[in-house]
């Protein structure tokens, strides 16, 4: 490049542009800045909608430091006063009332009571409905009642009903009767002791009827009216026509089909 060239070029750098420049406005104008308002205001709306809530649900349930409504959770467990509804199942470990008051378990249907051990099987089960209790396996109490002017009523449909107690088991029935009944056998056994029946009267009805087999009965003999109670020596226990000694051997052949 020679000289002259480079004057050349150098002045055409350093002469004034006659053209303006493009100015270009910077922020959000128009429906942008709009929408943006928009949509910040919407979100204050909500902010404080949300915030109203809050207060009203802590205020109507009754959060509190140490739980909410009736229910208050302290050291020893939750303690619920008043009344409490449970739309789901409840798994505690206790439950007791406060000192002098009772505790009351109420359901428009059954209310049912399951124990579980630590594998989750079933191990003891209560269900009260209109017929009364029902167990689904032993029940070890010290006092079994039925309500005043009730009848208490022991049953067990399909299998055996047994009462055991280490210092005895006593029934009594101050105002009514008592009735034991079965299907099968009533087996009323005393390892060490004595079965005791006192009474003003001691009824056994339905007891079979022997007849002697060394005399047969004559159509003259008078209607037989005294009996003789006897026992075979399997404890069956049966009447035999009342004589001048005892007839029961004569009877005997009774207990051949015991």
């Amino acid at each position: 490049m020679t000289r002259e060239q480079y004057i050349l070029a150098t002045q055409q750098n350093n002469l004034p542009r006659t053209e303006n420049a493009q100015l270009y406005p910077v922020g959000i104008y128009g429906w942008r800045k709009r929408c943006l308002y928009f949509f910040v205001l919407l979100l204050l709306v909500t902010m404080i909608v949300n915030l109203a809530m809050t207060i009203w649900i802590l205020k109507v349930m009754n959060f509190t430091v140490d739980g909410m409504g009736n229910l208050r959770v302290n050291k020893k467990g939750i303690r619920l006063e008043g009344i409490s509804e449970f739309l789901l199942p409840l798994y505690v470990k206790e439950i007791h009332s406060r000192k002098d008051s009772p505790l009351v378990l109420q359901s428009d249907r059954n209310v049912t009571v399951n124990a579980r051990n630590h594998m989750g099987q079933l191990t003891g089960q209560l269900t009260v409905g209109t017929e009364g209790a029902v167990f689904g396996h032993s029940v070890e109490t010290p006092h079994i009642r039925a309500e005043p002017s009730r009848d208490l009523r022991l049953e067990s449909p399909t299998r055996s009903l047994i009462m055991e107690a280490p210092r005895g088991v006593r029934v009594s029935a101050a105002a009514g009767d008592f009735k034991a009944a079965c299907r099968k056998d009533l087996h009323l056994q005393s390892t060490e002791g004595e079965i005791f029946l006192d009474a003003d009267s001691i009824r056994l009805g339905n007891l079979p009827i022997s007849a002697p087999t060394s005399s047969p009965p004559s159509p003259a003999a008078p209607r037989q009216t005294v009996y003789e109670l006897c026992a075979c020596p399997s404890g069956k226990l049966y009447l035999s026509p009342a004589g001048a000694g005892s007839t029961c051997q004569a009877s005997s052949h009774i207990c051949l089909w015991s």
